[in-house]
């Protein structure tokens, strides 16, 4: 799923193509995408771009007249620019939003169509669909620390919770917990005053380090290739290879679907984070520590 970064990086792309410029037409593919009836889709035809902002995880066009275009990519839509009126050809197309200078396509991978596009009014319906997380590039520690200290979770779920925080989902986090040293398990109201400061200074760091890589790719060309699985990244999707900080494997936890990368010797003291498929097979077998597993593989 984009994230904040990738979001940035799809905002800076459209600035120059979109600002200042009517959009002439949108053609909709598929049915399922538009998930509002009012305003209608002929209501911000021909109207101009003023605004872009980002909303979590969305993308939002402010048109004049106070009318929202608002693009949830999910899991697998993504963006493309294209020539004027752009053919809508092929299952993966689901929209275009043609302006004199190109058209905007939105593209979903596979079966499932969880992308949205949403047509709101004003503020208020702007508001209505933000999840209400905070903004951890403006906002304060404070701010941050009672944001994920309201409810005790680890702290995997409290970064990609986005009530919680804006904008963060799987791989940031796995890069900002390794950043900050931390377990993905540990939980939020356990945490010390000198491990709250490492999180909110590693979880900044981490996001203005990607948002300026990945504008700087999108002020020659268009994002056509966002992915969460980026070179250069520690150690989101770099399961069995070695950490950039101590050399040690990186390891996985693995649950409905999805997949938490970690460093056990920089982030969980040398502890294995039971991985609940293989636990459950192994039972008292599986490995506590890195030098349990490493016996264990030596066999």
């Amino acid at each position: 799923m984009p994230e904040l970064p990738d979001i940035a990086a799809y905002l800076d792309a459209l600035e120059p193509r979109v600002m200042g410029r009517p959009l002439e037409r949108v053609r909709l593919a598929s049915p399922f995408l538009l998930r509002t009836t009012r305003p209608a889709v002929a209501e911000v035809e021909g109207r101009t771009v003023r605004e872009l902002r980002r909303v979590g995880k969305r993308i939002a066009i402010g048109m004049e007249g106070g009318l929202w275009l608002v693009l949830h990519l999910m899991i697998a839509g993504r963006l493309h620019w294209r020539p004027p009126r752009a053919k809508l050809a092929g299952r993966q197309n689901l929209a275009a939003f043609d302006f004199p200078a190109g058209s905007l396509t939105l593209t979903e991978a596979g079966a499932k169509r969880r992308a949205s596009l949403h047509i709101l009014s004003g503020e208020e319906g702007l508001a209505s669909v933000d999840p209400g997380g905070i903004d951890v590039l403006t906002d304060d520690p404070g701010a941050f620390r009672a944001a994920l200290s309201r409810e005790n979770h680890t702290l995997k779920r409290a970064l990609t919770d986005p009530r919680q925080v804006s904008g963060i989902g799987n791989a940031y986090s796995d890069e900002i917990l390794h950043a900050a040293q931390l377990s993905p398990l540990a939980q939020t109201q356990k945490l010390t005053p000198a491990e709250w400061d490492r999180l909110f200074t590693a979880t900044r760091r981490t996001l203005e380090l990607w948002i300026e890589r990945l504008r700087a790719g999108a002020r020659d060309r268009f994002p056509e290739h966002v992915t969460a699985f980026r070179e250069g990244m520690a150690v989101h999707g770099r399961y069995g290879q070695p950490c950039p900080r101590c050399g040690e494997k990186v390891m996985r936890i693995r649950y409905a679907g999805n997949e938490t990368n970690y460093c056990a010797r920089c982030q969980t003291g040398g502890k294995l984070l039971a991985d609940r498929a293989l636990s459950r097979l192994l039972r008292s077998d599986w490995p506590r520590t890195l030098e349990e597993l490493e016996s264990l593989q030596r066999r």
